[in-house]
């Protein structure tokens, strides 16, 4: 799946500009809050979910921020991939 990239969103639409899925972490005083991350049901089941943190916390990484899990996905994400730990 192909995501479109912004500033404290990734996320994908089909052709009719339906949301499939997206990740948000608006950034404060340099910290990005992983708040939400969606997945249509359609779609669920596809590792999406996971495509979609990890596009976000190499997007995180570039900028030089750190990352706070806030929605329940992301606590998941990051407590099984300590790799992700530095940014933390």
């Amino acid at each position: 799946m192909e995501f479109t990239r912004s500033e404290g969103r990734i996320y994908a639409c089909d052709p009719d500009g339906k949301l499939l899925a997206e990740v948000l972490f608006p950034v404060t005083d340099g910290v990005a809050s992983i708040d939400r991350t969606f997945v249509d049901e359609t779609l669920r089941g596809q590792n999406i979910a996971a495509q979609l943190l990890e596009a976000a916390v190499e997007q995180i990484r570039q900028n030089g921020r750190k990352a706070k899990p806030v929605c329940s996905y992301a606590v998941k994400w990051f407590s099984k991939h300590p790799e992700a730990s530095d940014l933390l």
